[in-house]
């Protein structure tokens, strides 16, 4: 059984610069057909400072992580057994080319259902710009199969 005396653990704060590059590559692996997430003079055009962060693209920047299988790690999870359950965003305000984006990871809760035989954890990740400003909260449900 996962240890539910991590709930509420924070990991290390760590940050990314987004890549104007990585955001056009991004937009072309997903079909994105809107030009203000490759082209600066058409989100300029669109009243965006420069090329918006898609929604999505924040769960790539969170793998940044100096150690992405840290939760894991601390968890003890055997990545043999790991099933990703959930991604959800909530966003507060459009990130861009250029930022720096600040990500605070906390494990939210650990639970169980049928018995013990799957185990959930649910990590929060909290984004903040370069200037302390609220950009979304990430959340992602882990589920680790045990039978």
């Amino acid at each position: 059984m996962i240890d539910r005396q991590y709930i509420g653990h924070t990991m290390a704060p760590f940050e990314v610069e987004v890549d104007k590059g990585r955001l056009r590559f991004f937009a072309k692996a997903t079909g994105q057909t809107d030009p203000v997430y490759a082209d600066e003079a058409a989100a300029q055009a669109a009243g965006h400072p420069g090329l918006p962060v898609p929604p999505t693209f924040l769960f790539c920047l969170e793998m940044e992580a100096p150690d992405p299988a840290a939760i894991r790690n601390l968890l003890g999870l055997d990545y043999r057994r790991l099933l990703h359950g959930e991604q959800g965003f909530s966003f507060h305000r459009m990130a861009y080319a250029g930022d720096r984006l600040r990500f605070e990871q906390r494990i939210e809760d650990i639970y169980d259902k049928k018995g013990g035989a799957l185990e959930f954890v649910v990590r929060k990740t909290r984004v903040s710009n370069q200037r302390g400003e609220h950009v979304a909260d990430l959340r992602c449900v882990t589920v680790m199969r045990n039978s």
